[in-house]
């Protein structure tokens, strides 16, 4: 079977995928609003999926482990993009996320071939290493509605040499962007309050550094292995674990504002 218009094959009960190995198109119907949960999961010789604008919702796993899919697009109709659902579709190179989605799962693109991404301002919420290990992904575009970075949000995404933090994060999570070897700049704004253990941690190509007065813990080892810092502004309020920042990095501390 090479291509399928749709065919009601994914068993809940078992939880089974479908896992067809020759099946290489798939056009979805419109009454369908959603994609269930495994349903085309190792299909791994599927290359084409056209989706209805009326699916509101891609659930965990479902087209995990597909390696023959190297674009997709997602409809204007989807608002949330479950754990894993692209997980491992190891040439998937470009992705075009809608306006209309709120919530990207768990390692939902982590392992894919992505060289860019933008993500939407409808997007309220970043799961846990949704982007981690796409080792292509040179350029991020992080929309101002996000309320944190997720852990492992970016971690090892060794392509990816420059990020903006929007002003809308107050957090950045535990290893967000630990491994991006190639990082060499990082703009945080003055929202963020709090940077995780380990949230650049290897990033060693980083060269400069200026952390806002508004961060009031930086966590250990946050920046461990940043072996390039050249420059390093931190202030003087922060709570900052001892082994928060390479030895022998040089430091200035900035004056809090009275």
């Amino acid at each position: 079977m090479r291509s399928l218009l749709w065919l009601r094959l994914f068993d809940k009960r078992k939880h089974s995928a479908l896992s067809c190995t020759a099946l290489t198109v798939i056009v979805l119907p419109r009454s369908m609003l959603e994609i269930e949960v495994r349903v085309f999961k190792q299909c791994t010789s599927l290359a084409k999926v056209a989706i209805p604008n009326c699916v509101t919702r891609i659930e965990d796993e479902a087209f995990e482990d597909c390696p023959s899919l190297t674009s997709f697009t997602i409809p204007e109709s989807v608002a949330s993009i479950g754990r894993r659902a692209f997980f491992g579709c190891s040439s998937l190179t470009s992705i075009s996320l809608p306006s209309s989605l709120k919530k990207i799962g768990k390692e939902v693109f982590s392992g894919c071939a992505l060289t860019s991404v933008a993500i939407p301002g409808s997007v309220v919420q970043i799961g846990c290493g949704a982007f981690s290990d796409c080792s292509l992904l040179a350029s991020v575009s992080i929309s101002n509605s996000i309320p944190q970075i997720a852990d492992e949000a970016f971690r090892n995404c060794i392509a990816l040499t420059s990020v903006t933090i929007p002003d809308s994060v107050l957090y950045i999570g535990i290893a967000a962007f630990a491994g991006c070897s190639a990082l060499t700049s990082v703009t945080i704004p003055h929202s963020v309050t709090e940077i995780a253990e380990f949230a650049f941690s290897g990033c060693s190509s980083l060269t400069g550094l200026t952390i806002p007065d508004s961060v009031t813990k930086i966590g250990r080892q946050a920046f461990s292995g940043c072996s390039s810092l050249a420059s390093l502004t931190i202030p003087d309020v922060a709570d900052i674990a001892d082994d928060a920042f390479p030895a022998g990095a040089p430091q200035t501390q900035a004056k809090a504002d009275l």
